[in-house]
């Protein structure tokens, strides 16, 4: 589906950078949901940066997961910018240090 999650990076301060299969790319804060439910076991730092992706959706082990809905309205869009052709950048005016800091995260059962 169109809103399916292809990348997905822990960041400071409890945010994901997530890329759609759409091409939107963007940052999801996760802190509004840290003291809800299921989600307090991401308060960990360490359990927090074990995200993946399974079957497009953004997941930790213990199978919490955003719903496509939720991603997808509060998905802070990233700004595209481009001074040349052979250059392109996004960025995110108020996370440029944690997107430099992103750690690479492992696709599992995608597609």
């Amino acid at each position: 589906m169109y809103w399916d999650a292809t990348v997905v990076r822990p960041l400071e301060d409890f945010r994901i950078y997530v890329e759609l299969q759409d091409g939107r790319k963007g940052i999801f804060d996760m802190k509004p949901y840290l003291n809800k439910g299921i989600f307090k076991e991401l308060k960990s730092i360490n359990y927090f940066n074990q995200v993946y992706i399974s079957f497009g959706a953004v997941t930790w082990p213990n199978e919490q997961d955003i719903a496509p809905e939720r991603l997808l309205s509060e998905l802070k869009i990233l700004e595209w910018e481009s001074s040349t052709a052979d250059h392109a950048l996004f960025r995110v005016p108020s996370a440029p240090k944690a997107l430099r800091r992103a750690k690479s995260c492992t696709t599992k059962g995608s597609g």
